[in-house]
């Protein structure tokens, strides 16, 4: 009696496990094979909004057709739930949401082909020249949500605006011409406060991107990491 309650206990927990294994996207199995992890699954109050999966998106159309969870580097995971301790810290009813994380090269491409020989073609790395950090699990396109407010706080444009006032050398200047405003200067650089005391930099032309610890493509590349397909 004993043996047959074992069997069918194994049986429900192999099913169980199956069950989620096949809810989990190609992309995802992909990232977890090389080693990245789902942020979520080490801190459930980051919040996620993949802009990728969704058409409101500088291409317009929805390019994660599978991937719904962000992914990162675990070295570059474990500082943004650092980054997201020292927001709560901060100011208690703030949560980091992040738009995007690692992102197959073969997005890349899509992403590439809509703005090669457009003004906006400098916001997009090129494929052909080993991609971005994107593509290898090191950085991540992040704003601040407001769960008391039940939605984003001002940064002046959206995450994802190819254009200058997505700056943040020449905030000052933006602030005084009117094109962003003097609460969402004060925003970004609460953002940046938090992502650069816990191991990110910052990317000059997006107020919404860091890389973990500076890394670029080419350092990956000759240190041995491989970008997700």
């Amino acid at each position: 009696m004993m043996n047959r309650i074992t069997i069918i206990i194994v049986c429900l927990l192999i099913s169980f496990t199956t069950g989620i294994a096949q809810t989990e996207s190609l992309s995802a199995r992909q990232m977890q094979k090389q080693g990245l992890v789902n942020i979520q699954t080490l801190d459930q109050s980051i919040l996620v909004d993949l802009m990728y999966a969704k058409a409101d998106n500088f291409v317009g159309r929805i390019l994660y057709t599978d991937l719904k969870e962000a992914y990162l580097h675990p070295e570059a995971a474990n500082a943004l739930i650092k980054a997201q301790k020292l927001l709560k810290a901060i100011h208690p009813s703030y949560r980091l949401i992040v738009y995007d994380a690692t992102r197959p090269m073969s997005i890349q491409q899509e992403m590439w082909n809509t703005v090669k020989g457009t003004s906006s073609e400098n916001y997009v790395s090129d494929p052909a020249n080993k991609g971005g950090t994107h593509n290898y699990g090191f950085a991540v396109d992040v704003s601040i949500y407001d769960t008391l407010r039940k939605d984003t706080i001002p940064m002046g444009v959206k995450v994802d605006h190819l254009f200058s006032e997505s700056n943040i050398d020449k905030e000052d200047e933006l602030v005084l011409s009117g094109k962003i405003s003097a609460e969402a200067k004060n925003n970004r650089e609460l953002l940046r406060y938090v992502m650069t005391h816990s191991g990110y930099h910052t990317l000059r032309s997006e107020f919404w991107h860091f890389n973990y610890k500076g890394y670029n493509r080419d350092w990956l590349t000759t240190h041995g990491y491989k970008a997700i397909p």
